[in-house]
């Protein structure tokens, strides 16, 4: 039966081509490939082979997007890729675990997933750049900005913190009505699905239960690896800490984020 979430792939694909990014798959270490999109102009082929070499420096200040937890970086970002990319040079990668991203290291911490990101920059030629996190990307933002503050020019996080204590873990699912993130963030139902999308999504739009499915079919895959990615995101009370922070941070936040509140972005801004 088509999947009318994966037929549609094609689409939005030609879409992100015609606004000036690529995709480009890189080793990052053995066993460890990220997908990333990345400027159409950075990659030039060879005479003859129709191969391209490796990757040019950019020549506009470069952004990484990092999406969250709810779909790869493509259809995270599509509806910002167009216009960031008249100004600068845009690079999106799936996170491990997402897209076609994985890795067989075992470890499964925001930490490595940002030390990998920057590995995968530095191969295409990117010295300087600004982190853009959206939720869980908000957390591998911080840890990128905190491990190379040399490559960081500013930091731009939405929805999200640098660090999830349990604390914090905890009031936000009692608060949400979920027993784990797990439950809350790797839904295996259509009802499951739309609550997410509830509490997610400022204003839900209407799609029927097939498409539903479909999303779920596609965007959920790996559950097992992601949801040791959920797991390693939390740290305990006594081992959290508040890095320093050297270059300027923006925080871009929703009124009415049910996940994130901004009580907490105000606390966290103080």
């Amino acid at each position: 039966m088509v999947n009318f979430v994966e037929v549609q792939k094609p689409l939005l694909y030609g879409l992100m081509k015609m606004a000036g990014v690529v995709p480009y798959t890189l080793e990052i270490e053995p066993g460890t490939k990220i997908n990333f999109w990345v400027p159409k102009e950075t990659l030039k082929k060879k005479s003859g082979t129709g191969k391209p070499t490796k990757p040019d420096k950019p020549k506009k200040p470069a952004v990484l997007l990092i999406h969250g937890f709810a779909g790869e970086g493509i259809v995270t970002w599509q509806f910002q890729v167009g216009a960031l990319s008249k100004k600068y040079s845009v690079y999106i990668p799936d996170l491990l675990f997402f897209g076609g991203s994985y890795s067989d290291n075992s470890d499964r911490s925001p930490g490595f997933q940002a030390d990998c990101l920057v590995k995968g920059l530095r191969i295409l030629g990117v010295d300087k750049f600004v982190p853009v996190g959206f939720s869980y990307g908000g957390m591998v933002a911080f840890k990128i900005a905190e491990a190379y503050p040399d490559m960081v020019r500013a930091i731009v996080v939405s929805g999200s913190i640098p660090t999830m204590t349990d604390t914090i873990n905890e009031a936000s699912l009692n608060r949400l009505g979920f027993s784990s993130s797990t439950d809350l963030l790797l839904p295996t139902s259509v009802k499951g699905l739309k609550a997410l999308f509830t509490i997610a999504v400022h204003k839900p739009l209407w799609f029927p239960k097939r498409l539903f499915k479909d999303y779920i079919e596609v965007m959920f895959n790996n559950r097992k690896e992601r949801a040791e990615l959920l797991e390693a995101v939390v740290v305990s009370n006594k081992e959290a800490q508040i890095p320093h922070f050297p270059r300027k941070i923006h925080f871009l936040w929703g009124e009415s984020d049910q996940i994130f509140d901004l009580e907490l972005a105000r606390d966290m801004k103080e």
